[in-house]
């Protein structure tokens, strides 16, 4: 009783007083994969599964200080190597550690310093959500999520939010290290040399293959071997370093978001270790001075008029360039462009949506690109639920264009959503298997998402999703090179559980 007691005095909103927060979650999410996120070959089962969140969050909250300290559990059910075994790859980990410090607040008059009505800066691991997620998100969606280690500068006057962010990764601080190379942090231990034999990962170096499949022999020619993805979008290299810049203002129902997004990605050269006789590791080495660096730069605007009893509308347009170059020298040309309407007549909303992502043609130079990465984002909000797309397994040489549809019924405890879009290359891509062709056709298939989600109580909320892709030869080509090898009619489904109890409420009503 005595510690219930203090719980509850702790956690209680007085003034003048610090505030203290404790919550929790815990999410499973079951579902059942028959060609989610790329198309299955043919003969191939469903995959069955259930993966779990489990995060505890404590915050602390007085005048000038905001603490935040996050940590979870990332795992899927039965990964343990046994029961009375830790070697199961997932530990637990660090989500998010950072303080928000007030230098400056007009309402505050116990700080003499004026100027700006608030100024604060906020250290250490934190997501950045910006917007609705495109570019800078924290990726909720995936059970282990998105966050940055960074230092963030946050000013608000009259109206004007201006927030500067910088962050500089390096994974050791042991004696004797010099430089600042960075390696990925992700790379397997052991690896399969030229002669499909294997060996161990030379120290410092990130090992290639063909595709960067684990399993097949070293190649000079191939793509970086990682235990598992550094990031989404199919990336096999974090950024070095970044700087960014975010302005918006909101006239009356118009708002307009500018943001300025740099990433330094650390250069690279490739080594091989071993002899002819015992056979080669091919890789980079991450130790050559100087970054290539990609600038990412554009305007959102969004805005809504009308009333929901009669019919309310919400429309929004975006455009974003990258250039520069990107993680592996190249030439860096690219843009985005996103337009869409949502119609909202009392519990229902609907409305279009068409986004563009520009990728390479078949006759791009080498030593070019044309492909638009959107950043660190949320793309599983916006790209089909079935993670198609600049998710874990990358995005189409040739770009994306996505026309949409969506549907949503809200009420006060429950929600249905429908969504449709057909899927388009933005670029011709050269056809390799298939002679008779030059490029392959440009529509990628469509996707289907349905969501039922309804809210138990306060602290529990219950999701269910089914999607339906119907793919072609040109979806299974920028998928998996192939072409008839695959089953185009893809399908998952999923049951989500969501408990987020609130340790300090005393109902969950």
């Amino acid at each position: 009783m005595a510690v219930t007691g203090i719980v509850y005095f702790l956690g209680r909103p007085t003034n003048g007083v610090a505030q203290f927060s404790l919550t929790g979650q815990l999410r499973t999410r079951t579902e059942v994969r028959d060609g989610y996120g790329t198309l299955n070959a043919k003969g191939t089962d469903p995959a069955f599964l259930t993966s779990q969140r489990a995060r505890l969050t404590f915050g602390y909250k007085w005048d000038r200080i905001n603490f935040n300290f996050s940590v979870q559990d990332v795992r899927v059910w039965g990964q343990d190597a046994s029961t009375i075994n830790n070697a199961d790859g997932n530990k637990l980990m660090v989500h998010e550690a950072w303080a928000e410090v007030t230098l400056m607040n007009v309402a505050d008059t116990t700080i003499k310093t004026k100027g700006i009505d608030n100024l604060s800066f906020k250290i250490g691991r934190q997501a950045l959500i910006y917007d609705d997620v495109r570019l800078l998100g924290d990726l909720d969606w995936l059970q282990q999520g998105r966050r940055h280690d960074a230092l963030l500068v946050k000013a608000m006057h009259h109206g004007w939010q201006v927030d500067l962010g910088a962050g500089f990764n390096q994974n050791t601080d042991a004696f004797g290290y010099t430089g600042t190379g960075y390696v990925a942090g992700n790379v397997p231990p052991y690896v399969t040399n030229s002669l499909g034999e294997l060996v161990a990962t030379p120290a410092g170096m990130l090992p290639l293959s063909p595709n960067g499949a684990v399993g097949a022999a070293s190649s000079k020619a191939g793509a970086p071997v990682l235990a598992n993805n550094v990031s989404t979008n199919g990336m096999n290299q974090q950024y070095k370093s970044f700087q960014m810049l975010y302005i918006s203002r909101k006239f009356g129902e118009v708002k307009f978001a500018g943001l300025f997004f740099k990433d330094d990605f650390a250069k690279y050269r490739l080594d091989s270790a071993g002899s002819d006789a015992n056979g080669f590791v091919y890789g980079r080495r991450y130790d050559v001075k100087g970054v290539n660096s990609r600038l990412t730069y554009g305007l959102m605007i969004n805005g809504s008029f009308g009333n929901a009893t009669a019919l309310k509308n919400f429309w929004q347009v975006g455009a974003y360039f990258q250039s520069g170059k990107d993680r592996d020298g190249k030439d860096l040309n690219a843009s985005h462009y996103t337009a869409s309407l949502t119609l909202q007549k009392g519990k229902f909303s609907f409305g279009p949506g068409y986004d563009y992502l520009s990728g390479n043609s078949a006759t791009t130079p080498a030593n070019e690109t044309h492909r638009f990465d959107p950043l660190y984002g949320t793309p599983h909000k916006h790209w089909g639920y079935m993670d198609y797309y600049y998710v874990g397994t990358g995005s189409p040489v040739g770009g994306l264009q996505d026309a949409y549809f969506k549907v949503k019924y809200q009420a006060t405890r429950f929600f249905v959503s429908l969504d449709a879009h057909n899927f388009m290359l933005a670029q011709n891509m050269a056809n390799a298997a298939d002679p008779e062709k030059a490029n392959i056709d440009k529509n990628l298939g469509y996707e289907f998402d349905f969501i039922a989600n309804y809210s138990l109580n306060k602290f529990t909320t219950l999701e269910l999703g089914y999607s339906y892709m119907k793919a072609n030869n040109s979806t299974e080509y920028v998928k998996r090179t192939t072409m008839d090898q695959a089953r185009h009619n893809a399908n998952w489904a999923y049951l989500m559980i969501n408990i987020r109890p609130d340790f300090f409420k005393s109902s969950s009503k």
